[in-house]
């Protein structure tokens, strides 16, 4: 469940008769509980409570029900529980049906009302769903409530009119919402002229069964298309009950005024959300909230997509608003500074070319207009009107609704930042009419020119778009209000990895890269919004950008393919190292994030890497985001450093009949024993899977063939390979005893290191295998010495992985001639050798003490053994002192060496005389 359908369930819930046995039940079922969690709850299997009506779930609360006027009484006792502590309970609460109390354990926070109210606390009990929660939305949830009546209201409307869900109709059903969204706005904010006069109209003057209520609506935004001045002349007349109504034009209410057919329970809908109190309303958290809305691929995740402001911020601040704030420290109470600051704040133009809803440019503008409002409170003119102009907040959209919600929200955030700073007086006075102009383009980013819909310079732009209000496609000129100051490039775009791009987004990459590079195919997605933002740059002055991204774009291959197309137009000025990017959806990790800060290659200054609450100022930033210069790792054939090579393994491309499961295997004649041999991957390594494989030599197969079970097997496989629609597969139908690939030599002793390693893991898994065991699926290292296991387990190696080799999803992927190859060692003497051999032999010492657990049972980072995570230390400590003479500080720090010692090695090597390359061949063991 999301966090809109939740509140839909609580608020039923709260508004049904109650009913003691029921309600811890039908409580937990609205926070998305399955019935067959309830069921064993009910019949006490899971129930271990010991509180008397009590409930309680493991890992998630323990609820009572207790006598009128004891609900403190047994929220004590809740919390006194010693089944509470043993079940891990994130939460208590407790009710008699007429008061309410709960406590967050962790925190300490806590709530209490009567009992019909606690749905207006609904955010605070989110995380029983499994979604982490703001502040916003926990203190105020009517952004939710909202999206989710208008969600409701939408829905009913389409199946009402489906004509009004196809293609050419739905930008007339999303412009009818966000006119809905204004109404709602402005009856309750002293816009229009009494409290509720929109929602009580329709009540009044539509029937009850919905039959006339499109007819009302549709002549209350008739009435607010003209000017009171014009109505007594208005063809056809308006009803007196409409002339209320004040003049808001804007392009808003331009236009048709169709409005679609309602039903009896549409009305009703609409009542509902009119009931609610929208002067609360966040116009950053409820546009992008119901943007979901009118999409029918996203409204399973409404409520998910809005973005808090903490995460905005990391944005924003390091761009340019922690400089406005810095200059409002210096300036002082010195007026002349004030004044030269707030103009130079109104010449700023901020431009998100994937606004959405437009959550980025609100913040944007409300925290200017807290800059300007202490500007002026200093200068003793808290009445001034703001000249910070909406115009200067440009933005691109590719969908027509969260344009338009964009729009809107930034109207009604600059209604808002007049009455908290300047009065409901002041602000009432000046905001209507809207502004007709459009400066939120509706099109595809990375088809326009952003100098278009941003210019550096000049009076105006030209909407190269359809506007959202219904304007001609060639809109005209925009002025600017204040011309010619800074520019800021802000969003986040979408990231859609280069597997995912669907042909039309694979259109967009080849407009932007095909004159410049082969390798766009490979690239993110979101890698055409970083160049164009850096291009945007390259051709203006006075400008920046701060876009977040996919910390993909800093990782794997494309890191040398992408990024000297970027450096080549600007450099990175601040970065934000990896942070999780949470939304609202239930149980999400959210997906990690970074956010790379670039400008012109011309302006000199020192930049700056951020991670969490430390900034640490460096002399340039490197396209991986470690302090240093601009550095591209590249794969190799060999290793850099004196360490084995590594191999990927055997593949038998069989059909599966070379291999077989434990339990096959013991069906086989013992004559055909000599022949297995056991056979792992990533699969049966990390999870304990046992599984053989036949290995028949050349040498062996007249011998061989004589078994009737590998005869059997061997039929298969060359009847299975013949089938191929691959020649070079056919070709290997009269070898059918052997794998078409093997890479391994002859050896006796392999280490094996799977190519995918879950991103949860604190190393990486690697192991010392059984005697002649077969490596398919993975990497191998053949008879080489224990010490290069003790390098690939240590958190050293872990960290140049994540960077060099990038991850497939989110999970580690590893490459032998990326990231093994490349990996810098320092030279090891045989004292160093010894000390890490010794490492890897007490890291397998421990395993082997956890027997028969996994490799997945062990490293599982909630239930790692002891043991074992003191052999990895003890290992990190031996190698980090190789490396510096002491344990590293951070990832951060590590990375910065490995960088360091790379580009020394490298140098290095490229000084070599170039050896004589040896032709690769196919080796069997």
């Amino acid at each position: 469940m999301n966090a809109v359908e939740i509140e839909s369930a609580v608020s039923d819930l709260a508004a049904q008769p109650f009913d003691a046995a029921e309600f811890p039940y039908a409580f937990l079922a609205a926070f998305g509980n399955k019935e067959t969690t309830l069921k064993r709850l009910r019949t006490g299997n899971n129930n271990t409570s010991d509180v008397p009506g009590g409930v309680l779930l493991r890992n998630n609360i323990h609820i009572a029900v207790c006598d009128a006027g004891t609900v403190g009484e047994a929220l004590r006792t809740l919390r006194d529980s010693p089944a509470t502590t043993k079940a891990k309970a994130k939460f208590i609460l407790a009710t008699d049906g007429q008061t309410l109390e709960a406590e967050e354990l962790i925190s300490g926070e806590t709530i209490a009302c009567v009992f019909e109210d606690f749905p207006n606390h609904f955010g605070f009990l989110l995380p029983l769903a499994g979604i982490s929660t703001i502040k916003e939305i926990k203190d105020n949830p009517i952004d939710v409530r909202a999206t989710g009546r208008l969600n409701k209201l939408y829905v009913e409307l389409l199946r009402e009119n489906p004509d009004w869900a196809k293609e050419d109709r739905r930008s007339d059903m999303n412009h009818f919402m966000a006119r809905l969204v204004f109404c709602f706005f402005a009856e309750d904010t002293d816009i229009f002229n009494g409290k509720g006069l929109f929602t009580q109209t329709v009540d009044q003057m539509s029937a009850s069964d919905g039959s006339n209520t499109h007819q009302v609506l549709s002549e209350i935004f008739r009435a607010m298309n003209i000017k009171v001045a014009e109505r007594a002349n208005a063809d056809p007349r308006l009803p007196n009950w409409a002339n209320g109504f004040p003049y808001v034009n804007g392009g808003l209410f331009s236009g048709s005024t169709e409005v679609p057919r309602f039903t009896r329970m549409a009305r009703t809908y609409l009542m509902h959300a009119g009931a609610l109190s929208w002067r609360e309303i966040n116009p950053d958290i409820f546009g992008s909230m119901i943007q979901a809305v009118a999409d029918d691929d996203e409204r399973g995740a409404l409520g998910m997509h809005y973005t808090s402001v903490p995460n905005i911020l990391k944005v924003l601040n390091p761009l340019f608003l922690g400089d406005l704030r810095a200059a409002l420290v210096d300036a002082g109470d010195n007026e002349r500074k004030l004044l030269n600051l707030r103009k130079r704040m109104a010449r700023i133009r901020v431009f998100d070319p994937a606004c959405g809803s437009g959550n980025f440019l609100v913040i944007a503008y409300k925290q200017m207009r807290e800059i300007e409002a202490e500007i002026n409170r200093r200068r003793d003119e808290l009445h001034m009107r703001s000249e910070i102009p909406l115009t200067n907040f440009r933005g691109i959209e590719l969908r027509d609704f969260p344009a338009e919600i964009a729009r809107l929200a930034l109207i009604i955030a600059e209604f808002q930042c007049d009455v908290l700073y300047r009065g409901q007086k002041d602000a009432l006075a000046e905001f209507l009419p809207l502004d007709a102009q459009n400066w939120i383009v509706c099109g595809n980013a990375l088809r326009l020119d952003w100098l278009s819909v941003c210019p550096p310079a000049g009076t105006g732009v030209k909407v190269v778009a359809d506007d959202l209000f219904g304007s001609p496609l060639n809109q005209a000129e925009i002025d600017f209000v204040n011309e010619g100051g800074e520019t800021y490039i802000c969003g986040n775009p979408p990231y859609i990895g280069d597997k995912k791009q669907s042909e039309s987004q694979k259109d967009d990459m080849k407009s932007v890269f095909d004159e410049l590079t082969s390798r766009w195919r490979s690239f993110d997605y979101i890698c055409g919004f970083i160049f164009k933002a850096a291009d945007y740059l390259s051709r203006t002055r006075g400008a920046a950008s701060g876009l977040v991204s996919t910390n993909s774009v800093c990782q794997g291959m494309q890191v040398a393919e992408f990024w000297p197309l970027v450096f080549a137009r600007g450099h990175l000025s601040f970065a934000v190292l990896s942070f999780k990017w949470a939304n609202l959806a239930a149980h999400n990790a959210g997906v990690t994030c970074v956010i790379v800060g670039l400008t012109r290659n011309d302006i000199k200054s020192s930049a700056s890497l951020i991670d969490g609450d430390v900034v640490r100022e460096v002399e340039s930033i490197s396209p991986y985001l470690t302090a240093g210069h601009a550095i591209y790792v590249a794969g190799r054939n060999r290793p850099l450093s004196d360490v084995s090579e590594m191999l990927l393994g055997n593949f038998a491309k069989d059909g599966g009949h070379l291999l077989f499961s434990r339990e096959e295997s013991g069906q086989i004649e013992p004559a055909a024993h000599s022949y297995v041999r056991p056979i792992f991957g990533a699969r049966e390594f990390i999870q304990g899977v046992q599984r053989f494989c036949l290995w028949i030599e050349d040498e062996h197969l007249t011998q061989a063939e004589k078994i009737p079970f590998v005869k059997e097997r061997m039929r298969r496989v060359a009847e299975d390979r013949a089938k191929s629609s691959k020649p070079a597969t056919v070709a290997w139908s009269k070898h059918p005893h052997r794998f078409v690939e093997i890479r391994s030599p002859k050896y006796t002793s392999a280490i094996i290191v799977p190519r995918v390693s879950s991103e949860n893991r604190q190393y990486l898994p690697v192991g010392l295998l059984p005697e002649r065991s077969v490596i398919t699926e993975a990497f191998g290292l053949y008879d080489a010495p224990l010490w290069n296991m003790a390098l690939i387990a240590s958190r050293l190696h872990l960290v140049w992985i994540a960077t060099v080799c990038g991850k497939m999803k989110t999970d580690f992927r590893y490459s032998n001639t990326l990231g093994w190859n490349t990996f810098p060692v320092p030279l090891l003497t045989e004292q160093s050798k010894a000390d890490l051999t010794r490492c890897a032999e007490d890291i397998l010492l421990a395993r082997e003490a956890h027997f028969p657990a996994t490799i997945a049972d062990l490293y599982d980072p909630e239930t790692m053994p002891d043991n074992l995570r003191h052999a990895h230390e003890r290992n990190d400590e031996v190698l980090e002192r190789i490396y510096i003479g002491r344990r590293f500080k951070n990832d951060t720090e590590r990375l910065e060496k490995l960088f360091e010692l790379y580009t020394k090695m490298t140098a290095a090597d490229k000084a070599k005389p170039a050896a004589k390359a040896t032709r690769g061949r196919k080796k069997t063991l």
